[in-house]
């Protein structure tokens, strides 16, 4: 047993309503090489620090000893009502954490809560609520507004890093250089850094760490994590310190100022599993220092990069199961900006992470991190070790969502996912990250929702077969409004990602890409979006080769620090700043059901031209017969409809009841062809069977047909009883 005790730690600030699952996954593999290991969200405990009774106290104590006039407006308004605020923190806290459901009503008389700026300017339309009918979701959405109201009153008096999902965020953006961050971090701590640094103390003290990580996913954890960083080095010398994650892997790879080493001890880049057991055995004195694994540390006054470690990285059969052990997720808070069903799913309710692949299996889109090792290495899960894992999390958690936090999850990999799911009767709720391509079939998706899957998200990045083609994404326009069909007749919700101001484009294609993201909202193929300006990425082919696409780099240069996001000039087109304001006001009232035939020029302040889309476009590809499926030979039959119950009376017809959950169909079928489809149906049915099931392969039924061979078979797939036993429930995946 290894002598070596580790505390893993996220930084503030990631989600309110689950835990960034990076030290879960790393605390699972390191636990099953025996190191003893522990972790701790400190974002959530500071933010839980302020959201109290005593927290808002010190607050509002302070806001009193400023200067009257100091105060904006609505800080003196919120000032008045202390006392209000204070009364109900505590109830509204308990209430977001699912602990006093009962609370709903009285938020919703309207009286009880002390209504800031945010609910003045709360534009969630009467209908929404009204049509989703839920006092609860209404309850939380205002007690939403009530938190935001208090975070934007910290921000703008007590202390400017704060926001309820990011901490100190613009501090490192772009930091080519470490001076800006090291000049902040020789401030006194502010009162939310002092929460932070308390909640830290109180772990290490409780675990006694020898090795402490830091986890920093995004430019939101980075001064946090130094900060305590910080912290350690000034009174445990004995601690060492270690930092990685998606921040350190994306922007940190020429790291070069030796300042950052005042803070820490060690940098790790890529995939945490390997180069943290390398370091381990490196402090247990079984390894030497140049045989660490993608890790930078100090020597002397300059850093130094070891990398000579003779390991591969972690297969994804190994790295473990996660765990939240540790993690008390009953702190946890959901909050609810929008009513939108799925783009809630995102801040609301507790959701295991976990990953169908690592990597991208497409890796081919030209603004992408490409060359990486989170997205150049692609490795999917086998279905049944995912199962594994879902059943141990839904053992340890109770809790039954989960979230595949995928790069973009292989349709491949999904299917196998389902089919294990379904084999085994695992019931979960399930959504993730994909690529709209024709691989997601009517009946794929179709498997996927009886799997459990709720929603989709995935890159569209530009509704634009020119832009599309630009950026190699692999997909058309037509395609994605075929997928989408298939989800919404699947059940299943999708959120599209965009992006506007990509090199070459054109503010007309600009136009006529949110014409079509319009026609989707309008048809109810997409529930929601988000558009983002294109921005170059250091380790992108644009980013790498940025003249072949018409770019060039205008800064900033690299000081040592941080280099991922670059500036750049069009040199063959540009979309106006002033686009992103139009795109996002038209995305937030598509999103709540709004304004969706409104003329797309009429979100913009200046003249723009007008879109040369059909205003039917996707009307005319909905009512257009797909082209022919040549790939169904090697799909196979699986059925996801309930027991058939037959009747075989006394002749030679058999009339067979064929159900789901929601549906029967009735069929009449001659004894031999009704014997035939039931065997059929009893081989597609998901059942878990040693060495797996072998599904019904379509060329293998389709050519052992025993009435009238492959002929016979296409003439019964046109039939009658073929489409309602299709329509229940017999799928080709």
């Amino acid at each position: 047993m290894p002598d070596l005790s580790i505390l893993l730690i996220i930084p503030p600030l990631t989600q309110l309503n689950t835990p960034y699952p990076s030290t879960a996954y790393l605390t699972g593999f390191l636990r099953s090489h025996g190191y003893r290991t522990h972790q701790a969200d400190v974002g959530i405990e500071m933010v839980l620090a302020l959201f109290s009774r005593a927290g808002l106290n010190r607050v509002f104590d302070e806001l009193r000893d400023k200067p009257i006039d100091d105060l904006p407006g609505e800080a003196r308004q919120m000032l008045s009502l202390a006392r209000a605020y204070v009364e109900t923190i505590d109830p509204v806290i308990r209430f977001l954490q699912g602990q006093d459901p009962t609370l709903a009503s009285r938020i919703c008389q309207g009286t009880f809560l002390p209504q800031g700026p945010r609910f003045s300017i709360d534009h969630t339309p009467d209908q929404a609520a009204d049509a989703l009918g839920n006092q609860t979701d209404q309850a939380k959405h205002l007690a939403t507004l009530y938190l935001e109201d208090l975070a934007d009153l910290v921000q703008a008096t007590i202390t400017p890093h704060f926001a309820l999902s990011r901490y100190a965020e613009s501090m490192a953006m772009q930091a080519t250089s470490f001076d800006g961050i090291a000049e902040a971090l020789v401030q006194p701590m502010s009162m939310t850094d002092e929460w932070m640094v308390e909640a830290m103390w109180r772990h290490v003290e409780r675990y006694q760490p020898s090795v402490v990580g830091f986890s920093v996913p995004f430019p939101g954890n980075l001064y946090g994590a130094l900060r305590m960083g910080q912290q350690l080095r000034a009174r445990r010398r004995d601690i060492k310190v270690a930092f990685g994650g998606g921040y350190a892997n994306t922007e940190l790879r020429r790291l070069r100022d030796p300042r950052v080493f005042e803070f820490l001890d060690y940098v790790t880049l890529d995939d945490g599993e390997r180069p943290f057991l390398c370091l381990l055995e490196y402090l247990e004195g079984k390894r030497v220092e140049a045989d660490l694994c993608r890790t930078f540390l100090r020597l002397g006054q300059a850093v130094a990069w070891c990398n000579g470690a003779k390991e591969l990285d972690v297969p994804q059969a190994e790295v473990g199961t996660p765990t939240y052990e540790g993690l008390n997720l009953n702190q946890y808070i959901s909050i609810l900006d929008t009513l939108n069903p799925m783009h809630r799913l995102w801040s609301d309710g507790h959701w295991n992470k976990l990953t169908v692949a690592h990597g991208c299996y497409w890796k081919q889109c030209t603004f992408c991190d490409v060359g990486l090792d989170y997205i150049g290495r692609y490795e999917v899960s086998p279905g049944y070790v995912l199962v594994d894992r879902i059943e141990t999390l839904i053992a340890e958690t109770g809790k039954r969502g989960f979230h595949f936090v995928d790069e973009a999850a292989p349709p491949v990999g999904l299917k196998y996912l389902a089919l294990a799911l379904l084999e085994r009767g695992v019931t979960i709720s399930w959504w993730g990250n994909v690529r709209f391509e024709p691989a997601f079939t009517p009946d794929l998706c179709r498997l996927l929702a009886a799997s459990g899957c709720i929603a989709l998200s995935a890159g569209l990045e530009a509704a634009c077969n020119r832009l599309l083609e630009l950026v190699k994404k692999g997909i058309t326009v037509d395609q994605t409004v075929r997928v989408v069909q298939s989800c919404r007749d699947a059940g299943i919700l999708v959120h599209a990602y965009l992006m506007y101001g990509l090199p070459s484009e054109t503010l007309r294609e600009t136009l006529e890409s949110l014409e079509r993201i319009r026609q989707l909202f309008a048809h109810g193929l997409i529930q929601s979006a988000f558009w983002h300006r294109f921005t170059t990425t250091a380790h992108s082919p644009m980013g790498l080769n940025p003249e072949a696409y018409g770019l060039q780099l205008v800064g900033p240069g690299f000081e040592g620090f941080a280099e991922n996001d670059l500036a750049h000039e069009d040199m063959q087109a540009s979309v106006p700043s002033w686009v992103g304001d139009g795109l996002r006001a038209a995305l937030w009232n598509y999103k709540e059901g709004l304004q969706l035939q409104r003329d797309v020029r009429e979100w913009f302040p200046e003249q723009t031209p007008k879109a040369k889309v059909p205003r039917t476009w996707v009307k005319q590809i909905l009512e257009t017969a797909a082209e022919e499926d040549t790939s169904r030979m090697e799909r196979k039959f699986v059925w996801i409809g309930g027991q058939p119950d037959v009747d075989r009376g006394k002749g030679e017809q058999y009339r067979i009841m064929l159900p789901n959950r929601t549906m029967d169909q009735e069929i009449r079928l001659k004894r031999g062809q009704a014997e035939w489809l039931l065997n059929l149906i009893g081989r597609a049915m998901p059942v878990e069977q040693p060495g797996g099931h072998r599904y019904p392969v379509f060329k293998e039924v389709r050519a052992g047909f025993p009435f009238g061979g492959p002929k016979g078979f296409d003439k019964w797939w046109q039939s009658v009883s073929a489409q309602k036993a299709r329509a229940v429930g017999l799928l080709l995946v």
